[in-house]
C-alpha cells in the first residue's frame, strides 16, 4: 500500500531554506498567495503542473517534496509497489475538484529530468474540468478505463494501451469517461 505524504510540509521547508516569503513565491510562481499557503496548511493538494511551477521557482528537484528525508540522491533507485508516495485527494480552491489523484513513482531520485507517475482521474463531466498548463512535456499511458484529453487545440479519446504525448505549455485537461476512473502511466519532462 502506498504512503500518504505531505507535500505542503516540503514546499513550506524549501521556502523557509530559501528565504521567500508566501507572496514572493506565489508572484514569483505566477500563482495566488491564498493558494500557496493552502498547500503549505494541507488545505489543498496541489496539481503536478502546480508543484513544477513552485520547484522552479524554489530551485529543487520536484521530487524533494515527496521525500521523507533530505537524502543524498542515488545514480539508481528502485521504489517498491508500498513505498510509493501518494497526494491524497482534496479541493483545489473553493468546491472545485482537482479531477485526479497521483502517485510519486521515482521519488527516491532527487536529480532527475523525468518525473513518473501513476495518476487517477475521477469522471466527471467537461464544463468540471480543471485545466493547467506548465513548462516539459507529458507522455501518457493508459492502464486502466477511458480518458478523455482536452485542450484548446484538440481533444483525443484514449482507451486501454493508449497513449499520447503532447506538449504541456498548452492549457490541458483530463477526464475519465463512462463513469469510472481512469488510471494512466504519467511521465513528465522538464529542464527545471
Amino acid at each position: 500500500m502506498e504512503k500518504a505524504i505531505a507535500v505542503g510540509d516540503r514546499v513550506k521547508y524549501y521556502r523557509k531554506k530559501r528565504s521567500m516569503t508566501i507572496q514572493q513565491v506565489a508572484e514569483a510562481a505566477g500563482l495566488s498567495k491564498g493558494l500557496i499557503s493552502q498547500i503549505e496548511n494541507r488545505l489543498v493538494s496541489p496539481p503536478i503542473a502546480t508543484l513544477f511551477k513552485i520547484a522552479n521557482v524554489l530551485e529543487v528537484p520536484m521530487a524533494r517534496f515527496f521525500q521523507d528525508e533530505l537524502s543524498v540522491s542515488d545514480k539508481i533507485v528502485a521504489v517498491k509497489e508500498s513505498e510509493r508516495k501518494k497526494v491524497n485527494r482534496r479541493k483545489l480552491s473553493g468546491s472545485m475538484s482537482l479531477g485526479y489523484s497521483y502517485e510519486s513513482l521515482a521519488w527516491k531520485k532527487t536529480k532527475k529530468s523525468m518525473e513518473p507517475f501513476i495518476i487517477t482521474f475521477e469522471s466527471k463531466q467537461a464544463d468540471e474540468v480543471a485545466y493547467f498548463s506548465h513548462q516539459g512535456e507529458e507522455f501518457h499511458f493508459v492502464l486502466e478505463g477511458e480518458l478523455e484529453f482536452l485542450s484548446d487545440e484538440k481533444t483525443v479519446v484514449l482507451e486501454k494501451g493508449d497513449s499520447l504525448y503532447f506538449e504541456s505549455n498548452i492549457s490541458h485537461g483530463f477526464r475519465a469517461l463512462n463513469g469510472k476512473p481512469a488510471k494512466t502511466l504519467v511521465v513528465i519532462h522538464s529542464d527545471y
